[in-house]
């Protein structure tokens, strides 16, 4: 009985392991084309904050955000997941909106950093806006 047991427990590992790699897929930062923000913040306050980009193919799926603190600096673009499909087309040239609640809970300015992709030194180009807490 313990053979049969055993056999049977050794057939359904090895049944369930699989081979496949599954779907290929890696990771790319997009370039926030535009960036709506508070004229001003108040001190623990939470206020949404939208931005617009390109989708370069429809491989290009929304990943959620780069996102980085330094202090009062906030440095962000977008981030998605590249299918490596054959089937990839030009996507639209429409704007794609998304958006994130920010919370307030320092005083002073909050510099916001969108990042825009890089120039022709590879050195990377920020959109930047102050927001004063007042």
């Amino acid at each position: 009985m313990k053979r049969i047991l055993f056999l049977l427990s050794l057939f359904l590992v090895l049944n369930s392991c699989s081979l496949d790699e599954g779907e290929k897929y890696h990771f790319q930062i997009l370039a926030v084309e535009e960036a709506i923000v508070p004229d001003s913040f108040e001190l623990d306050g939470v206020y949404e904050i939208k931005l617009k980009y390109y989708r370069p193919t429809t491989c290009h799926a929304y990943d959620g955000l780069y996102y980085d603190k330094d202090l009062n600096i906030r440095t962000i673009a977008i981030r998605t997941v590249v299918f490596e499909r054959d089937n990839c087309a030009p996507a639209d040239t429409e704007l794609v909106e998304t958006s994130f609640n920010f919370h307030v809970t320092n005083n002073g300015s909050y510099i916001f950093k969108f990042w825009q992709g890089t120039d022709a030194n590879g050195e990377d180009i920020f959109y930047e806006v102050e927001v004063p807490v007042i």
